[in-house]
């Protein structure tokens, strides 16, 4: 796909920065939530590279919104998370995991709290719309569930503050880790959190007037022309290096969250109630089968991410499959998370892995493969 005219017709939605993205060399888009999200602004390692050396500005209207209000908003979203949200404040954000009756982790969103009764979900790729929406009509709680009108971009990489410092002025410094702050921009309605899908220090600025977009984006670049800002994608390569989930890959219905080494977001000891609870105890009871581990992919440099999961196998025994795998040009070797049978979960362990019918060597290593205690994204300024 390389020009405007796409052809999934209007049941696939544009972002309010298309025209934008493709104006600054969007060529190649992707679907994500039922929309259109640019996937190639030339190579990926250069795209990389722009992010973690300056900065980048990535269309991500995709992660769409799930806005929960009224008068039983906060004892609904405490339904739909296994986290405990009792001390999530006024402004500040979330990292959650939404899960069915059975564990099973639907999404992996980041919640924001806007007000008292007020959230919303900030949605990786899945319908929780339509399950918010589906757990409500018996729940019997006073609440409204609607996607309103929001559109988020991230802005990524060590040179982002001295780019918001410019629109926003100095104040935008005292935002800290996973807080948002309201915000306007010569009239343009924002949301501004210290977040972003990168493993790089970054902001989101999330548009509440989608007739606004184009606009938007365009200050945003014209802001960040001294500072080398450069358009760009997501990156493949830094989420992998942070270990960072990609839903319907690293993780999805089937999987739970203690397979994901995720037992920091699971309260079961308080009395707090929310959907799979009991599932989860069980789970956690009986020990869990398999595992999420890093690998080091010992072959020739890969050419890109993976497009299916490759077997993993002990004595062509199939063992688990790689989920994500990508070269690090920083790392100078082929990365990968993958889920495997629990008794090959051990750092150390040689395992083989089928690429394209061909075998090859990897070893299990210690995963997020770069910045593990998060010191990029969570400095203070």
């Amino acid at each position: 796909m390389s020009n405007k005219n796409f052809g999934f017709g209007t049941q696939i939605r544009k972002s309010p920065y298309f025209d934008s993205t493709v104006k600054w060399g969007a060529t190649g888009f992707s679907v994500y939530n039922h929309m259109y999200i640019p996937r190639d602004f030339g190579d990926p390692e250069q795209n990389f590279w722009n992010l973690i050396e300056t900065a980048i500005l990535c269309d991500v209207a995709v992660e769409r919104q799930v806005e929960i209000t009224g008068p039983d908003a906060f004892k609904f979203i405490q339904l739909l998370t296994p986290r405990d949200l009792s001390k999530l404040s006024v402004g500040q954000c979330k990292y959650v995991l939404i899960t069915n009756e059975e564990g099973g982790v639907l999404n992996d969103p980041v919640l924001l709290r806007l007000g008292e009764n007020h959230f919303w979900l900030s949605l990786g790729d899945s319908d929780i719309l339509l399950w918010a929406q589906g757990v409500a009509v018996n729940s019997g709680l006073d609440i409204k569930i609607t996607e309103p009108d929001v559109s988020p971009l991230q802005l990524q990489g060590p040179k982002s503050a001295e780019i918001m410092i410019k629109l926003f002025g100095e104040s935008i410094k005292d935002l800290k880790y996973y807080w948002f702050r309201e915000l306007g921009l010569d009239g343009i309605p924002l949301i501004v959190s210290r977040t972003g899908w990168s493993s790089e220090f970054g902001y989101e600025l999330f548009l509440r007037d989608g007739s606004k977009g184009n606009e938007l984006y365009e200050k945003i670049m014209l802001a960040g022309k001294e500072f080398g800002l450069k358009p760009g994608h997501t990156s493949s390569i830094r989420r992998i290096e942070g270990g960072m989930l990609s839903y319907h890959a690293d993780a999805d219905i089937h999987t739970n969250p203690f397979e994901l080494g995720l037992d920091r977001l699971i309260n079961l000891d308080g009395d707090i109630n929310f959907i799979g609870k009991e599932a989860l105890k069980r789970i956690k009871t009986d020990g869990v089968k398999r595992l999420q581990v890093g690998l080091e992919i010992k072959c020739e440099k890969l050419s890109g991410p993976n497009t299916t999961f490759w077997p993993l196998m002990v004595d062509n025994n199939v063992i688990g499959k790689v989920t994500s795998a990508v070269y690090s040009p920083r790392l100078k070797k082929n990365i990968a998370l993958a889920m495997v049978d629990i008794g090959y979960s051990k750092v150390g362990l040689d395992i083989d892995v089928s690429i394209e019918d061909k075998n090859y060597k990897c070893e299990v290593i210690e995963k997020p493969f770069f910045d593990p205690k998060k010191q990029i994204t969570s400095k203070s300024l």
